[in-house]
């Protein structure tokens, strides 16, 4: 099959297992938006070994347009902790963090731009089914995290972590607390899993409404004391703080030059 064919193929195989109707559109990236959208509300149960061949090939092909990001990209000069604003789904490391929801499974929410919705949509279908196996119906604890196979991602590992939900405009000690568990339990399982790098997303901010410079002073506390204090006691070697919006890179940026 050709991409056209092969991407029909997968939206018909989806509309089918959702239950769902819908005019396969004629434009590349009209099928596309589709596909993601199928992928995003699909339920857990059996694939076939075509279906997932298909998926595979597709999202190879996105991600090859897209652009890979390794960490030479990022910086020539080896640091423990770098910064790079963009797509997380594009970026070469051992492990990226998933800021995910409790239930664990991903964003239900068809194109939603959260970054669960975007790194469950370039893995593939199969990192919903890994982690609906993981958890059997249990959620994620405030401040801990699994960890899954990256799939169609670059990255070799996806660290998911449920942090804590601000209602007011202050954190508490104890919310402040449960976010820097985040970070704690992350760096573990990448230790666990011999990673030498990982790259951390903005935990809570956005959707959790965390304050973004409170969230970054916490997530810089906590790699600093665990990695560059103590570079004998973990594999890692290289933290990178992922950011999206202008606010949190420069606020990132101002924070570790105080190296």
């Amino acid at each position: 099959m050709d991409r056209i064919e092969n991407i029909d193929y997968c939206i018909r195989y989806l509309l089918k297992q959702n239950h769902a109707r819908a005019e396969i559109p004629h434009r590349l990236h009209e099928k596309k938006e589709l596909l993601r959208a199928l992928m995003n509300i699909w339920s857990p149960q059996p694939l076939d070994i075509e279906f997932l061949q298909a998926q595979d090939a597709e999202l190879q092909a996105q991600k090859k347009e897209k652009g890979v990001v390794s960490l030479k990209d990022i910086s020539e000069t080896p640091h423990s902790m770098l910064l790079w604003q963009g797509d997380i789904t594009r970026l070469r490391v051992d492990a990226i963090v998933n800021a995910a929801n409790s239930r664990g499974l991903g964003c239900w929410h068809p194109l939603h731009a959260c970054i669960d919705n975007a790194i469950h949509s370039a893995a593939g279908i199969q990192l919903r089914k890994e982690c609906n196996q993981i958890l059997q119906g249990e959620t994620i604890a405030t401040g801990g995290a699994i960890i899954t196979p990256g799939y169609n991602l670059p990255a070799k590992w996806v660290i998911h972590t449920v942090g804590p939900i601000i209602d007011t405009d202050t954190p508490t000690t104890g919310q402040e607390e449960l976010l820097a568990g985040c970070y704690r339990s992350c760096l573990y399982l990448a230790k666990e899993h011999g990673c030498r790098s990982i790259a951390f997303c903005c935990i809570s901010t956005g959707e959790f409404h965390f304050p973004n410079r409170r969230a970054a002073e916490i997530a810089v506390d906590v790699v600093r004391k665990q990695i560059t204090h103590n570079p004998q006691s973990s594999s890692l070697r290289t933290v990178v703080f992922n950011v999206f919006k202008d606010i949190d890179y420069n606020i990132y940026r101002e924070l570790l030059a105080k190296r």
